[in-house]
């Protein structure tokens, strides 16, 4: 037997005839505890005590416990600071009530900080039991939602990014790392590196999930509509102004805002991005007084924004505001294990659409595709690979389907790409192009010296070393 307050304590933990969940008993009335007690073990219910309030905060610190029942009229804390309180601890707290008929009001103003229900005084056993099992129901049905949603997005979380390289892989790596913090991010690339497409993955992977997000492009919208687009305006504001525009950030509440190209985003409109970042108030245009907002801004910029703050361009407080974490996004010339893989997606996309049948790529044009320098990264592949799928007549792309400027004007190109493929070393190359020239010249080989470049005799010795047959 425990103490508690210097008196006789009911045993804290009963041994339940089967654990069908643990329950946390507070009154101050023993006699009521032990008759709770007493029920539950019954129905196979683990349960604990506490006799007043401080108490039941402690025990719900030290342990966990799927349901709270407790009095709402007690001496030392009420139920209605109770329930606050153990959902400070743990905002997923679950408390049942025991009121009297004349304090349902009371138990009303519980239920709105956070208690499932009340049972009223006297109660019929039935009539608790079955309020016990309805919450605990309640919040096994939500852990599992909860936990089927973590299972998708786990699975899904990176769907959309495609890359095996060891810079994609360090940047997939931060962002689960970063997803569900608060802070602002700021994503830079070229252009058509996937700058969005990391966006969307942080907002999918954050709390923030089931919120809105919203893309804007800072770039392609006028600056004269920029400032209502984002922040809205009152009916009136203006000339046309005739009913009341939310703006991008108060649609985003509860959400991710991802501000594209922020480095177009003209001075004027710095300032009041500032201001609204740093107060999480939004004041629409024409307005008297700002709104509150819980938006996560994501911003990004293929230009860089240092450069843009020293030449005056980009207001350096809000640059630091933005680069509160800085992800940088590789270029697809430095990512070249992700060219197949990037292929094979955009293979797929669109042969649906292809009035053919395509499946693949040839060895010898995927090789020219990953000699390419890819000036428009990612969503330069993403059109090429489109034209080829759609205006090629095999089932498979071939270098005939690719532009002159990946492939190259010459035979030469097509060599290279073809030697590429089958990982040709150097002496191997040397000696099939050997080969080609004695063929070409019909074994003339005072010509094949001078096309090679070097004279008879070192002919001679390649000859002899490469075991090419002497037909002279």
């Amino acid at each position: 037997m425990g103490k508690e307050g210097g008196n006789t304590m009911i045993p804290a933990t009963q041994e339940p005839i089967a654990n069908h969940g643990r329950v946390l008993i507070v009154d101050d009335d023993r006699a009521m505890c032990q008759l709770l007690i007493d029920l539950l073990r019954e129905e196979g219910y683990e349960t604990d005590v506490a006799y007043e309030g401080e108490t039941a905060l402690q025990k719900s610190r030290q342990s966990y416990f799927d349901l709270t029942i407790t009095d709402l009229m007690m001496p030392k804390m009420r139920g209605v600071e109770l329930v606050q309180r153990l959902r400070e601890i743990d905002n997923g707290a679950l408390v049942l009530l025991i009121t009297g008929f004349g304090t349902i009001e009371s138990a009303v103003e519980a239920m709105r900080a956070g208690a499932f229900h009340y049972v009223t005084k006297p109660f019929r056993n039935e009539e608790i039991l079955i309020q016990i099992k309805r919450a605990l129901e309640q919040k096994r049905l939500e852990q599992e939602v909860q936990r089927l949603r973590t299972e998708v997005r786990a699975h899904h979380r990176f769907q959309n990014i495609i890359g095996q390289s060891v810079a994609m892989q360090k940047i997939l790596e931060t962002v689960a790392q970063v997803s569900d913090l608060p802070a602002n991010i700021l994503i830079e690339g070229e252009s058509g590196t996937g700058k969005e497409l990391i966006a969307r993955a942080i907002h999918a992977n954050s709390s923030r999930a089931s919120g809105p997000f919203i893309a804007v492009n800072c770039a392609a919208i006028p600056e004269t509509l920029l400032e209502s687009e984002l922040f809205g305006y009152v009916r009136g504001a203006f000339t046309d102004a005739r009913k009341d525009r939310s703006g991008l950030f108060r649609e985003a509440n509860g959400g991710t805002l991802f501000l594209d190209e922020i480095g177009e985003l003209p001075v004027t409109l710095q300032t009041k991005l500032l201001r609204v970042l740093e107060d999480k108030e939004v004041r629409p245009l024409g307005a008297n007084q700002g709104e509150k907002v819980d938006t996560r801004v994501l911003s990004a910029s293929n230009r860089n924004l240092e450069e843009l703050v020293r030449s005056d361009k980009f207001r350096q407080d809000l640059y630091y505001r933005l680069n509160v974490i800085r992800i940088e996004l590789p270029p697809l010339r430095h990512r070249g294990d992700d060219v197949p893989l990037l292929v094979r997606h955009f293979v797929e996309k669109f042969a649906a659409g292809a009035k053919h049948q395509v499946d693949g790529i040839d060895a010898d044009a995927l090789a020219a595709l990953k000699n390419y320098d890819w000036p428009g990264n990612i969503r330069e592949l993403e059109h090429m690979i489109e034209r080829a799928v759609l205006l090629g007549k095999g089932s498979r792309i071939g270098l005939q389907d690719l532009p002159a400027n990946v492939v190259g004007d010459g035979e030469s190109s097509v060599v290279l790409a073809q030697a590429l493929t089958r990982q040709l070393t150097l002496r191997d190359l040397e000696r099939e192009y050997v080969a080609k020239v004695l063929d070409a010249t019909n074994g003339n080989k005072t010509e094949a010296a001078k096309i090679l470049g070097v004279d008879r005799t070192t002919l001679y010795r390649k000859l002899e070393e490469y075991k090419l047959k002497d037909d002279q």
